[in-house]
């Protein structure tokens, strides 16, 4: 295990590497597109919480007809 542990040091090594790497070398065209793409999340998100309000609302009024007796 101790010799298969010493073998994996240079292994993560190289992977931080490449990672550092990838991380440095985003270009504006990446990063532009990564805002385009957070425009579009962030629309979704809207539209979840409208909807997820929206049933809350309902569910209120349901019990509120259920305790109401009708």
């Amino acid at each position: 295990m101790h010799e298969a542990e010493g073998r994996m040091d240079p292994v993560l090594q190289a992977f931080q590497d490449q990672v550092l790497y990838l991380k440095h070398n985003l270009n504006a065209q990446a990063i532009g597109s990564l805002e385009n793409e957070l425009v579009g999340i962030r629309q979704d998100v809207d539209e979840l919480i409208r909807n997820m309000e929206q049933s809350v609302a309902e569910s209120e009024a349901f019990i509120r007809r259920f305790r109401e007796g009708g």
